[in-house]
């Protein structure tokens, strides 16, 4: 048996510390939930840290690993199918370094190839996996390492596993529905600005020649078009070269913290869009919250962690916030419903877990409602952006082709009038 100390609160929200006895983390954590405890901390006796804090990786990086293992060498389908795999084999009863080896033998990706090879040589030297694992953060993301290093702790790497991989292809799965749902859209979009600047640049400036030789004065739609056909003409190498600047400088400033928060404010405002956003950070929160508490990780260190995988840092620091004030003795309820950013209905069933001592299984339950939630809301936006991308094209060339026309209609009834 194993002693832990522990920080959190009780039914009433009061803060509470104490030691508790049990085999290991989890088993901890469910003895605190029998008391009626809810651990913010917990960690083993004489740790200087608790077991499940996610340290920094990049102090394992080092400069060869970055330059083999780049972003977008390794892609999110590789992991996907590595934790599938993974998991598959833990279950069946294999040890960890023949997973890995059996893995590695049929993986068709060179570069993942040589990742699993520098795990397999971490862990057969001692090391464990997920600080292994830890050397890559651009691979590895926090979520992953958590739930790696919880499984590791307590002895159950293949439920953690199995968790991972659930929620890998959820969110495979979403980027899918956005990549297809987005491709109609885009596909009109490119096609109406390219006739667009043919009509500009070709067409019209031909017609427009032929009604200036007979004498008839352009009407102000077709000379308004004339100039900027000349302008394009005459300067557009110019607006490229400012428009490829303006988006590297608007990229650099959103890598920047002050620009990536006011950029991720001003895409939760956003009429349409920002719900979208907001409703798929929300079933994010719900699934993963759900899943690092039933793997065993205290309510403060899973808000931490969860914080860095919503993608928002506007919301990032609404977890923030909240976590401040639940490491004060606060439920996690109060501040969730408090921030406005998240529907009454995870508020209630945060609040109802916090009570029941089932607030993992609660989560993870209402994670499929919240997904179906944020899949309805992708579905209707992409549903209704190409009928208005439609309207808005068809509007443009309408009057693109009656800036034209005009001066052929002008032109011919001054034939009639002769």
């Amino acid at each position: 048996m194993a002693e832990f100390h522990y920080q959190g609160v009780n039914d009433s929200g009061s803060p509470v510390s104490g030691m508790v006895q049990a085999a290991d983390r989890r088993a901890a954590i469910a003895h605190l939930k029998e008391r009626g405890h809810f651990a913010t901390r917990l960690a083993e006796k004489n740790e200087s840290e608790p077991a499940t804090a996610i340290r920094s990786s990049e102090s394992f990086k080092s400069l060869g690993s970055f330059l083999r293992f780049g972003v977008g060498r390794v892609s999110s389908r590789d992991i996907l199918a590595f934790t599938t795999q993974l998991s598959a084999a833990l279950r069946a009863g294999l040890p960890l370094l023949d997973c890995l080896r059996i893995i590695e033998k049929q993986s068709g990706n060179k570069v993942f190839k040589e990742l699993l090879r520098d795990l397999i040589h971490g862990v057969s030297s001692g090391e464990s996996l997920s600080d292994t694992m830890g050397r890559y953060p651009r691979i590895f993301r926090p979520l992953y390492l958590a739930m790696i290093r919880v499984g590791e702790t307590g002895g159950i790497l293949e439920n953690t596993t199995a968790q991972l991989s659930q929620l890998l292809k959820r969110e495979e799965q979403i980027k899918s529905n956005i990549r297809n749902a987005s491709a109609y859209p885009l596909f009109v979009l490119g096609i109406g600005l390219v006739s667009i600047l043919v009509v500009i640049t070709w067409i019209l400036p031909r017609i427009v020649g032929v009604v200036q030789e007979s004498g008839v004065a352009l009407p102000l739609p077709t000379r308004i078009l004339l100039g900027l056909s000349d302008f394009i003409a005459g300067f557009g190498w110019i607006v490229a070269l400012a428009g490829m600047a303006g988006a590297y400088l608007l990229h650099r400033w959103i890598q920047t913290p002050r620009g990536r928060w006011h950029w991720d404010s001003m895409k939760l405002k956003l009429p349409v869009f920002g719900s979208v956003f907001k409703t798929l950070a929300v079933g994010r929160f719900t699934r993963m919250l759900g899943a690092l508490s039933s793997g065993g990780i205290a309510i403060l260190e899973s808000l931490h962690v969860v914080r860095d995988t919503l993608g928002n840092e506007r919301l990032g620091r609404e977890i923030d916030r909240v976590a401040g004030l639940v490491k004060t003795g606060e439920s996690l309820a109060k501040p969730l419903g408090e921030s406005g950013y998240f529907p009454p209905l995870l508020v209630q069933i945060v609040s109802v877990g916090e009570q029941t001592g089932k607030l993992d299984e609660l989560l993870l339950g209402a994670a499929d409602t919240f997904d179906e939630q944020a899949d309805n809301a992708i579905n209707r936006f992409m549903s209704i952006l190409p009928a208005m991308l439609v309207v808005l094209l068809a509007v443009v060339i309408g009057c693109l082709i009656a800036a034209i026309l005009l001066p052929v209609v002008m032109m011919e009834l001054g034939a009639g009038s002769i």
